[in-house]
């Protein structure tokens, strides 16, 4: 199972295309940043201090507790079942999936 952790959609692609033009299985926007975050992202490189009030920012975000709930969740299921999360960031290290990967590892999730 693929999750699809962007905020947004790929647009011009149909909900039902998403698996079959390989994008994800599932989309799953509640892992991914706020808006308001992505927009703070996106404005300028990620890069030293920006790049760890951005992981400052997203670990308060998932630190409450509808996202908590999530995070034990799929820690969980990571024991019983095969998953990956992915967005459309070309570099992991400066992605919010490198730091959901941290998160899922800190809920005792099983990761290859």
């Amino acid at each position: 199972m693929r999750l699809g952790t962007a905020r947004r959609l790929p647009r011009g692609v149909k909900k039902t295309d998403y698996a079959k033009l390989d994008y994800f299985d599932l989309w799953f926007p509640e892992v991914a940043p706020s808006q308001a975050l992505l927009a703070f992202a996106t404005a300028k490189p990620l890069e030293g201090k920006r790049w760890s009030a951005f992981e400052k920012r997203y670990r308060s975000e998932m630190g409450k507790p509808g996202p908590q709930r999530i995070l034990e969740l799929l820690a969980r299921l990571s024991r019983h079942a095969d998953f990956s999360v992915g967005c459309y960031c070309e570099d992991e290290s400066r992605c919010h999936r490198s730091v959901l990967k941290e998160l899922l590892a800190e809920h005792g999730a099983k990761i290859t």
